[in-house]
């Protein structure tokens, strides 16, 4: 009796360990998980697929979701334009966007900026023909 009593003040503090790990693994990726998943709705077709990262001890430390930058379109601003703001809205999608979240919306603006830049000048070049 004095052994099994002696066995389990062992294996109930790695039990508790081995829960407490495993509570982390699944609060971690959850949290993760959600963020990610805001990323590629709001993304659409221009988000690829989920990936999560762990550590060396199978804990989830960080995700991602590549997502399709838009390229100025001279033939076609608007359609550069749309694009930006479906990667800025996705990059900002989570309730709790990261500094590369707001890099990649940042990026896709400066993209935008340009396009209707363009636009506007292609616009009036336009009218002035007409």
């Amino acid at each position: 009796m004095l052994i099994n009593s002696f066995s389990n003040s062992f294996s109930t503090p790695l039990r508790e360990r081995q829960k407490q790990k495993d509570d982390l693994i699944q609060r971690n990726y959850n949290h993760i998980y959600a963020h990610e998943m805001a990323h590629k709705m709001a993304g659409g077709s221009f988000a690829g697929a989920i990936s999560i990262e762990k550590n060396a001890d199978g804990i989830p430390v960080s995700g991602h979701v590549p997502i399709q930058m838009p390229v100025l379109d001279k033939a076609n601003p608007q359609k550069t334009i749309d694009h930006a703001n479906t990667v800025i809205k996705a990059a900002m999608a989570p309730s709790d966007p990261s500094s590369q979240d707001y890099k990649v919306a940042a990026e896709a603006a400066d993209i935008k900026n340009k396009a209707e830049s363009l636009k506007s000048k292609t616009g009036s070049k336009l009218n002035v023909i007409a």
